[in-house]
């Protein structure tokens, strides 16, 4: 089959995009507004971007408070979903108000960071620390500004759990990191294989 997004012409109920661009990794992330209030929800359009100095993005559909408490105070907080965080990942999902505390929501603890101000998921197999480097408005197709807007952060401190380390590394079947694929599901990570690149 063949389809324009623009038209939205796949006869399919529900738009695949999404179950093609997957798995994502969900980037977890908590900031706290200038107010004080900690706010915790997960983004599924998330990732690294450069490792040297690292960075990562997350996209918002609109000016959700994740977004506007970046942009507001500078830094945010990505925290690592483990299979065993699902329910309380899905918990922090739901639109409250912004006066609400997803953590509490979600039964979780909060852990203080070293660098930033804002909390991190104690539970949390690990957590990155970002000040927010830039917030870009994507354009829509017709030239004007889709709802979407890229945040950008420089990683400035990591947390790792040590019971996830082996030898020195970071153990993806311990981590059993979360993501996203289409429609309502989900993955984890529980099968690794590795692949020497040629000539190395």
């Amino acid at each position: 089959m063949f389809y324009e997004p623009r038209k939205n012409d796949h006869g399919l109920p529900h738009r695949p995009f999404k179950a093609l661009v997957a798995p994502r990794p969900i980037g977890w992330i908590s900031t706290i507004s200038d107010e004080g209030i900690a706010n915790l929800a997960p983004y599924s359009f998330f990732n690294g971007v450069s490792d040297d100095p690292p960075m990562v993005m997350f996209s918002s559909g609109g000016n959700k408070d994740s977004l506007v408490n970046a942009e507001s105070t500078g830094e945010f907080v990505c925290n690592i979903v483990s299979y065993a965080l699902r329910d309380a990942m899905n918990a922090s999902s739901a639109n409250v108000d912004a006066n609400v505390d997803e953590f509490e929501l979600a039964g979780l603890r909060k852990a203080e960071c070293r660098i930033v101000k804002a909390p991190r998921v104690a539970e949390a197999p690990a957590a990155l620390e970002c000040r927010t480097l830039k917030i870009v408005d994507l354009p829509g197709e017709d030239g004007q500004c889709s709802h979407y807007r890229v945040v950008f952060g420089l990683v400035v401190g990591i947390h790792i759990a040590d019971e996830t380390l082996i030898d020195g590394l970071v153990d993806a079947k311990r981590l059993n990191q979360l993501a996203r694929l289409g429609y309502h599901d989900y993955s984890a990570v529980d099968k690794v294989f590795s692949l020497a690149r040629p000539g190395r």
